[in-house]
C-alpha cells in the first residue's frame, strides 16, 4: 500500500502545479470587462529598475500578454535593444494556448540579432528579437528580460495603458535610486484615477495600476500621452555614454549640452570659409547672408541618420560634414550654425520634438527630451527657424513638423525654453480661382488656379519635381468627385521667396452633370468639396482638438450650356460655430453665367468631449452644402 501511495502523491503534486499554471494563463481567467473592446489583455507588466550609481542601471522586465486576435499582435513585444553601453543579461519567452497549456518555449539562443537600421541610418545599436507567427487565437506570451546599462540619462516613461484596444489587468513599475542622484518624477492623468496607486519609499517610488479598461481610438483625439495615465522619471545627475551630465534646471542642462556635445565641433576648413565669404561678399543684412549660407548647405549636403555612441546626441564634426557632404539633423544643423559664424551671423542649436502631431518639451521636467534638431536665427527681436535636413524647404519655413511647440535653444550661457512659430488660420491659406463650363450633354471642362501658403503650402510643395504620372494620380485623387476625369494641363510654381505654391490645372470629364427628363443636375462645388464627416460616437471618451486652423476661399465662374436656364439652385449658406466658419454665395451674372463663392475657416483649439457632437454636425453641414446641386432646364 505504501509503494502505491507514493506515485499517486507525486502525480497529484505535479497535476496541481500544471493546473495552477493552466489557471494563471488561461483566457477564461480574464475578467469579462477586460475583454470588452480589446484585441489584447496585458495580464502583467512588471518593471523593476535599480539605479546602483550614476553609471549603473539594471532593468528587470516581466510581461504576460494575452493576444485575443490578429489586431492585438502589436502588443506582443519580444525584443530588447543593446549597444556598447547596454548589455542584455537574460531574455526568454514562453507561449501558452487559450487553456494555459505551454505550446512553445524560447530561450536566448532562439532570439535573432539585427542592427537597428533603416533608410540612411548608421548605427552601432542592435536589437535582439523573436519573430513569432501564431497558429491559433487567443494565445498568451510570457516575456522576461534583464538589461544592464551605464546610461542613466533615460529612465523609461511608465505607460500602464500601452495604447488603444488593449486592457490591463496589472501594471507596475518600481524604481530604486541612491538619494544623491536627484531622482525626480512627474505624474500625468493619474491623480483622479482610483485604479492607480503610488507608494513613495526612501530610496524610490512604485506605481501600480489594476483593471484598466481599453481605450478607443477616436477621431480628432489629442496625443495619447495628453490624456492617458503616465509618469516621467529622471535624474538630476546622470551619465550618457561615459559623460556625466546635470539636469537640475534648463539653463545648466543647456550649458552642459553646449560644453559636452557642441563645443569643439564647429571648426570649418579654411577653404570652405573663404568660399562662404566670397559668396556673401559685401552683404550686411544678416537674413540675406543666412539665405546664402542655407542654400549652400541645401545644395551641398544630404540627410543620413547617425546613432554611434554619444553621436546619437553629439553632432559629428562640422569639418567632417563639409568633407563627406552628409549628416543627421544634429550634424547638418551644427554645420549650418558653424558656417553662419564664419560670416558673423549668430544662431542657436535647438532641440525639439519633430512630428506632425504637435508635442512640447515638458518645461516642468528637466531631462533629455526631443527627437530632432533645428536652427534658430535671432534677428531684430524675431526668431527665424531653419530646417537643415531638407534640400527643398524654403528659408525660414517650418511646416507642420516643428511648428508651434516648446523647444530647447542651446546658447553658450545655457539653455532656454522657447516656442517655435505658430501658423495661424489666416496664414494657412488656399485661394482658388477658376472656371468651368457645362455643355448640353453634361460634360465639364475648366481651369483652376490654386495658391497655397503656410501649412497648406507644406502639403503641396513636396509635389514639385514629381513625374507627370504621379501628378495625374495626385490630381485624380484631389478631384475625387469628378468621374471620367482627364487632366489636360498641369503647371506648378514654387515661389520660395514668398513661400507660396501655385497650381494651374485644366480638366475635362464626361457626364459630370446628370441629364434626366430634359434637366441637367450637378454639384456647384466641382473643385474643392469636402465629404469627410467625423465618426459618430454614442459615448465619446476622449477630448478632441483641431491642431491647426486653415482658411480656404474659392471663386469659380460657371458657364451654363446654351438653351438652358436655372430652374432651382441652393440657398446661400452661412454657418458660424466655435470650431470655424463656412459661407457660400451664388451670384447670377446672366442667364448663361453664374459665380460660385465659398469660404471656410477652421479654428484651432482643444475642446471638451461634450462638444464633439456639435463639431461633427458642423462638418456634416459643410459636407452637405458642398454637395448642393443646381438644376438647369431647357428654355
Amino acid at each position: 500500500m505504501k509503494n502505491l501511495l507514493f506515485p499517486l502523491v507525486v502525480v497529484l503534486f505535479f497535476s496541481t502545479i500544471a493546473t495552477a499554471q493552466d489557471i494563471e494563463y488561461t483566457v477564461a481567467n480574464i475578467p469579462a470587462e477586460l475583454k470588452e473592446n480589446a484585441n489584447a489583455v496585458v495580464r502583467l507588466d512588471q518593471k523593476n529598475i535599480v539605479v546602483a550609481s550614476r553609471k549603473s542601471m539594471i532593468t528587470t522586465t516581466k510581461s504576460i500578454v494575452t493576444v485575443l486576435n490578429e489586431n492585438g499582435l502589436s502588443y506582443m513585444d519580444l525584443s530588447e535593444y543593446f549597444s556598447g553601453k547596454t548589455r542584455i543579461k537574460s531574455i526568454e519567452a514562453q507561449f501558452y494556448n487559450a487553456f494555459g497549456k505551454e505550446i512553445k518555449k524560447v530561450k536566448r539562443k532562439d532570439f535573432k540579432e539585427n542592427s537597428v537600421s533603416g533608410n540612411s541610418i548608421v548605427s552601432e545599436g542592435k536589437v535582439l528579437y523573436y519573430d513569432y507567427t501564431p497558429t491559433e487565437y487567443p494565445f498568451t506570451v510570457v516575456f522576461s528580460s534583464e538589461i544592464e546599462t551605464s546610461n542613466t540619462a533615460f529612465i523609461p516613461r511608465w505607460f500602464p495603458m500601452p495604447g488603444f484596444s488593449v486592457s490591463v489587468e496589472k501594471s507596475n513599475i518600481t524604481i530604486k535610486v541612491p538619494s544623491d542622484l536627484g531622482f525626480k518624477y512627474k505624474e500625468f492623468n493619474i491623480l483622479d484615477n482610483p485604479n492607480i496607486t503610488k507608494e513613495v519609499k526612501a530610496d524610490g517610488v512604485s506605481f501600480t495600476a489594476n483593471n484598466l479598461g481599453s481605450y478607443k481610438a477616436e477621431d480628432y483625439s489629442p496625443s495619447f500621452d495628453s490624456y492617458a495615465p503616465n509618469v516621467m522619471m529622471g535624474l538630476d545627475f546622470f551619465n550618457l555614454e561615459g559623460v556625466d551630465g546635470v539636469a537640475t534646471n534648463w539653463k545648466d542642462f543647456g550649458g552642459w549640452m553646449y560644453t559636452n556635445l557642441l563645443k569643439g565641433t564647429e571648426e570649418i576648413p579654411l577653404e570652405t570659409q573663404n568660399k562662404i565669404k566670397a559668396l556673401v561678399g559685401d552683404e550686411k543684412d544678416p537674413i540675406k547672408k543666412a539665405k546664402i549660407v542655407y542654400k549652400y548647405v541645401q545644395d551641398k549636403t544630404r540627410y543620413i541618420s547617425i546613432q554611434l555612441g554619444i553621436g546619437g546626441w553629439k553632432p559629428m564634426l562640422a569639418k567632417d560634414v563639409d568633407r563627406l557632404g552628409y549628416g543627421d539633423c544634429k550634424a547638418l544643423t551644427n554645420y549650418t550654425k558653424a558656417l553662419l559664424e564664419v560670416v558673423n551671423v549668430p544662431s542657436y542649436y535647438t532641440v525639439i520634438y519633430g512630428d506632425t502631431q504637435k508635442r512640447n518639451l515638458n518645461q516642468d521636467f528637466v531631462s533629455i527630451q526631443g527627437n530632432h534638431v533645428i536652427l534658430g536665427l535671432p534677428v531684430d527681436n524675431k526668431m527665424y527657424w531653419l530646417e537643415c535636413t531638407s534640400q527643398k524647404s524654403p528659408f525660414g519655413f517650418q511646416g507642420d513638423f516643428t511648428d508651434n511647440r516648446l523647444a530647447l535653444a542651446i546658447k553658450p550661457e545655457g539653455g532656454e525654453i522657447i516656442k517655435t512659430k505658430e501658423y495661424v488660420a489666416q496664414e494657412n491659406t488656399q485661394i482658388s480661382k477658376g472656371n468651368y463650363a457645362i455643355d448640353e450633354n453634361g460634360n465639364i471642362s475648366g481651369n483652376i488656379q490654386i495658391k497655397s501658403k503656410g501649412i497648406q503650402y507644406d502639403n503641396k510643395y513636396i509635389y514639385e519635381g514629381s513625374s507627370n504620372d504621379d501628378l495625374i494620380k495626385f490630381y485624380k485623387k484631389y478631384f475625387w468627385n469628378i468621374n471620367n476625369l482627364k487632366i489636360k494641363k498641369i503647371n506648378m510654381l514654387n515661389n520660395k521667396e514668398d513661400i507660396e505654391f501655385s497650381e494651374d490645372i485644366a480638366i475635362e470629364a464626361s457626364e459630370y452633370a446628370k441629364l434626366a427628363n430634359g434637366r441637367l443636375i450637378f454639384a456647384l462645388n466641382a473643385y474643392n468639396p469636402s465629404s469627410y464627416i467625423p465618426q459618430r460616437y454614442r459615448n465619446r471618451t476622449n477630448p478632441f482638438e483641431i491642431s491647426r486652423g486653415i482658411y480656404d476661399y474659392d471663386e469659380i465662374t460657371i458657364d451654363l450650356p446654351k438653351g438652358f436656364v436655372v430652374e432651382a439652385k441652393p440657398e446661400n449658406a452661412t454657418i458660424k460655430t466655435d470650431f470655424g466658419e463656412y459661407k457660400t454665395e451664388l451670384v447670377v451674372i446672366n442667364e448663361s453665367q453664374i459665380v460660385y463663392k465659398r469660404t471656410f475657416q477652421s479654428n484651432p483649439g482643444s475642446y471638451d468631449k461634450k462638444d464633439y457632437e456639435n463639431f461633427r454636425k458642423f462638418k456634416e453641414q459643410i459636407a452637405k452644402n458642398d454637395n448642393s446641386k443646381i438644376a438647369l432646364v431647357k428654355k
